[in-house]
């Protein structure tokens, strides 16, 4: 549905392709902070559990005459509760050890390596005790909010074309960094039109010279931010990161200046919109391939109040 709405924007002339901007924004996940726990606390919960398991088991194998005098316990179904709880305890906490090994594989860890501090400082696959995983809905990450704290959240990006503020393509992580995203966006908005923009516009989040490599031969022109807005211009190696170099440059001529500028206002739009017009704040599904539609669900209805809404004239403007 999503798409259609999106292909029936190009064709009536709200959708042109010249240029698009993404942006990610977080919302939160439908899952409570009170429902989560750190690694560190399911390691000595697992413990506590299982000592008041075997605890309970011993006391009903050794029952005597002076038990009956005691208050009426039902030990079966306090060992069932304890035994879901720590089941419940046992899965999150492979779920965390299973990412961690995700993770260290992906920058190039060797599973023998032993622990020599820096990005290392624990046996391979042990997450820190910091770590946390929440038991409502699993797929959620504990992502930093605006204006500080942290909840358990969703990565969600939208690429926005410039003509009438349309959202293009939706796409949706449990990652926190947008890092990455970029070639997933601009794929997402060729298979919904079938081509690429002619220029995308994304800020530093996306900056990575790997995704600047793999994306140069695509004909869509890239403008990149490649530090922070207001800060000293960085200086990048040529030898060691080519592209990223070349961005650098770009971005200190007029017209790469010029593009960048455009950045914000096609793209933070629509973020706005969903979050303060439409009040849409929170996810009402859990799993991340339910919140997936979800959000695309939400996009579909901006792209529609969008186009139903009246323009304003140019004298207005």
């Amino acid at each position: 549905m999503f798409v259609q709405v999106v292909r029936l924007a190009r064709e009536i002339g709200l959708v042109k392709l010249g240029t698009i901007a993404v942006d990610g924004t977080k919302i939160k996940a439908n899952a409570s902070r009170h429902k989560a726990m750190s690694y560190g606390h399911m390691l000595k919960a697992e413990a506590e559990l299982k000592a008041q398991i075997e605890a309970l088991l011993k006391r009903a194998q050794q029952a005597d005459e002076a038990e009956k005098s005691e208050p009426e316990l039902d030990i079966p179904a306090e060992i069932a509760r304890r035994e879901a709880r720590l089941a419940a305890i046992t899965e999150a906490r492979q779920r965390l050890e299973q990412r961690q090994r995700d993770a260290e594989f992906e920058r190039g860890r060797d599973p023998d390596e032993p622990p020599r501090g820096g990005r290392y400082k624990r046996e391979f696959g042990v997450p820190e005790d910091k770590a946390q995983d929440n038991f409502t809905d699993p797929d959620s990450r504990i992502m930093k909010r605006a204006g500080g704290g942290f909840d358990a959240s969703y990565n969600a990006q939208t690429a926005v074309d410039d003509a009438a503020h349309i959202i293009v393509a939706a796409e949706l992580t449990n990652s926190a960094s947008d890092a990455g995203e970029l070639p997933t966006m601009l794929e997402a908005v060729q298979d919904n039109l079938g081509e690429l923009p002619e220029q995308a516009l994304a800020d530093t989040g996306y900056k990575a010279e790997a995704v600047f490599e793999a994306l140069a031969g695509t004909g869509c022109e890239l403008v990149v931010a490649v530090g922070r807005e207001g800060k000293q211009a960085l200086r990048f190696d040529p030898q060691r990161s080519p592209h990223t170099a070349a961005m650098a440059a770009k971005l200190q001529t007029d017209e790469g200046k010029a593009a960048y500028r455009r950045r914000k206002w096609i793209a933070e739009p629509p973020n706005g919109w969903i979050k303060n017009v439409l009040g849409f704040r929170q996810f009402s599904l859990r799993g991340l391939h339910r919140v997936q539609a979800e959000w695309k669900l939400v996009c579909m209805a901006l792209t529609r109040i969008f186009h139903e809404a009246p323009r304003p004239s140019a004298a207005r403007c």
